[in-house]
């Protein structure tokens, strides 16, 4: 980080609110790390996929939005939840397939859901969850609510056409939702050369009329800045943004990916920018933390992640009686009216 970045932080933010971020990213990567070694034991079944690398972004664009604004996500969506603030006891239990997990025991690594913190997942489908995420917008709009739609998805989802049908109407109808593009360069395992005949992602946004941004998805201040300005611009009624944040997973696509696709030398490159490390040596530049303070923020990770297993281990599984459990909505008592209907 430059003198000038440094100084510009530290103008823009109290000391505490910057460890918070690190405090968060570091629970993300033990977590993640945790995950992959319940993995290897058996505890945690079907496909995983881990977000290591990649805790910046999560971190810098979920803490800019307000406790009322909305979230979808692609299925690397563990990260997402913890940074919004569901419990690692709650993702760890859903992991593990137990009834006291997010989305009681039913969605697994790749559907989890948190509705209370408007969290709304964790979708398989690649690039499936945009229309949903731009009919939010569209309900927050027609309500006349002061919301602003989140929606992540990676650099894979760019070329189906659920992508193009969402910035179009979206850009149409103004509606208030900021595209999130983590960027990691390989989608599931094809580097983006060989697939997206564009040069970047935001050029992919060009022909629908809406402000789009590149951003370093491994400085977690500078994607928390450019999300800042973003949401600020659709809360304001002036329609969507793109975002396209240039980040890396360091492990594979899943967690049984063997990688074939990019050379082990390239990762090792690539973690010399990891902002799990890089962000507390700047902080320990600038004397906002000691070393102490670092360990301890350490073992208070370790620790958390630890009880989560454990809470996890001793939860009940889902009965039989729960494959009826939550298959439809009941919303006969909703009321679908605007907010100026009365």
């Amino acid at each position: 980080m430059s003198v000038e970045q440094q100084e510009r932080t530290l103008q823009g933010f109290e000391p505490a609110r910057l460890v918070d971020f690190y405090r968060q990213m570091l629970l993300i990567r033990r977590f993640e790390q945790k995950c992959a070694e319940m993995y290897a034991a058996g505890k945690i079944g079907g496909f995983l996929h881990l977000y290591i690398g990649e805790e910046a972004v999560a971190v810098g664009a979920i803490n800019a939005l307000e406790p009322r604004d909305h979230i979808f996500s692609h299925y690397r969506d563990h990260g997402y939840a913890l940074a919004r603030g569901t419990s690692a006891r709650e993702v760890m239990a859903e992991l593990f397939g137990k009834t006291t997990g997010c989305s009681h025991g039913k969605g697994g690594s790749m559907h989890l859901c948190d509705p209370e913190r408007n969290f709304y997942g964790g979708y398989a489908i690649v690039a499936g969850h945009l229309p949903m995420s731009v009919g939010m917008a569209l309900a927050s709009d027609y309500r006349g609510l002061d919301e602003v739609t989140l929606t992540i998805f990676g650099d894979g989802a760019t070329d189906m056409g659920e992508f193009h049908e969402a910035l179009n109407l979206a850009s149409v109808w103004k509606l208030p939702v900021v595209f999130l593009c983590e960027n990691n360069l390989y989608a599931m395992g094809t580097p983006i050369t060989e697939t997206t005949a564009a040069s970047s992602i935001t050029e992919k946004a060009a022909g629908y009329n809406m402000p789009t941004h590149r951003v370093d998805g491994q400085d977690v201040l500078e994607v928390h800045r450019v999300c800042s300005e973003a949401y600020a611009h659709a809360r304001a009624g002036k329609g969507p943004v793109l975002i396209e944040a240039l980040t890396y997973r360091y492990r594979g696509h899943s967690a049984v990916d063997p990688q074939l696709y990019r050379s082990k030398e390239e990762v090792l490159e690539r973690k010399t920018n990891d902002p799990v490390k890089s962000f507390p040596r700047w902080l320990l530049e600038t004397e906002i933390v000691n070393q102490g303070d670092l360990e301890r923020m350490e073992q208070e990770a370790q620790d958390t992640v630890a009880d989560a297993v454990q809470f996890a281990d001793e939860s009940p599984e889902p009965s039989l009686d729960d494959l009826y459990t939550n298959v439809y909505v009941d919303n006969t008592g909703f009321d679908f009216r605007p907010q100026w209907a009365g």
